[in-house]
């Protein structure tokens, strides 16, 4: 039998070829390299020897810089984060009030190696609060609430997407004692409002939310520290609120945001205010809408 040498070589060559092409590429990302001598500058836009927290702007001007690092991850923490190329970025905080910020850098190299810094702020965002809020709540200096027991609804809840308290709203003196005395006093603060809380040592929790004051258990009452002075952060209602159901003005509390009884809420909206009377509405833990009615002591 001949062979057709010419033919064989032909095949040698193309099953070469094919070989080679089904070799996979092989790619490199090059070294892998940690980021070094990170920093993070931050300029609070205002800030003078009256207003070392800022002017009100709530612009800060956020430097970031670093050896080896072509981008950078910017938690900004007020619950923003971005990638930024690098060098200076003006972000600007929008929660009215005086608060602190922890902002953290991750510097990213190559590879996806990061080095990480954070540095800590304070930013004072201004809110200017109605003549007619500060005067009723403060009467101009000082003025101290108690839940308006002989009220119906004076406490009461309903679906978050309402403005009334549809599913339940308390008769005349239904409620636990510990609810009744609770004092709560809001005093004017320079351009802003303070609130000083006195519960005689025990606060009513609802049982959703008991928990998150650290305690176990149903509605009831509970021992719970109240004490200080604190201060609150007013601006616009972010509800669905209108100008025929609400102020449009509501408030957040620090701390655990407790006001006469603890729905594991924060952030108050003030439906109703005139001289002598007051109706709250907060969002609870459990994701429903909660009223309180007060009246001057």
């Amino acid at each position: 039998m001949k062979i057709n040498i010419k033919a064989l070589l032909t095949l040698c060559l193309a099953a070469i070829i094919i070989v080679i092409g089904c070799k996979k590429e092989k790619y490199s990302f090059g070294d892998i390299v940690n980021p070094t001598d990170v920093t993070v500058t931050t300029a609070i836009d205002g800030v003078s020897a009256a207003n070392p927290d800022g002017g009100g702007s709530g612009k800060v001007t956020i430097t970031t810089a670093g050896k080896g690092a072509i981008s950078y991850k910017v938690d900004y923490g007020d619950g923003i984060t971005e990638i930024v190329p690098g060098g200076e970025k003006v972000h600007k905080y929008s929660a009215p009030g005086t608060f602190d910020y922890t902002i953290t850098v991750s510097a990213i190299g190559t590879g996806g190696a990061t080095s990480t810094v954070s540095k800590k702020i304070r930013v004072f965002v201004s809110f200017e609060i109605p003549a007619a809020i500060m005067q009723n709540l403060t009467n101009g200096t000082s003025r101290t609430w108690v839940i308006d027991r002989l009220a119906p609804g004076h406490v009461g809840v309903g679906p978050a997407d309402g403005y009334t308290p549809s599913y339940y709203a308390a008769e005349p003196n239904q409620r636990a004692e510990c609810l009744y005395d609770d004092e709560i006093t809001f005093t004017k603060d320079g351009l802003g409002i303070s609130m000083v809380i006195n519960n005689k040592g025990q606060s009513f929790f609802i049982a959703g939310a008991t928990v998150f004051y650290g305690k176990a258990g149903g509605d009831n009452c509970y021992d719970f520290d109240a004490t200080g002075t604190k201060k609150l952060a007013f601006m616009d209602a972010t509800s669905g609120s209108t100008s025929a159901n609400s102020t449009r003005i509501q408030f957040m509390v620090p701390d655990k945001g407790l006001i006469a009884f603890g729905t594991g809420g924060n952030t108050y909206e003030i439906l109703a205010l005139t001289e002598t009377s007051v109706t709250l509405r907060n969002i609870g833990i459990d994701g429903l809408a909660w009223y309180q009615k007060f009246k001057v002591k």
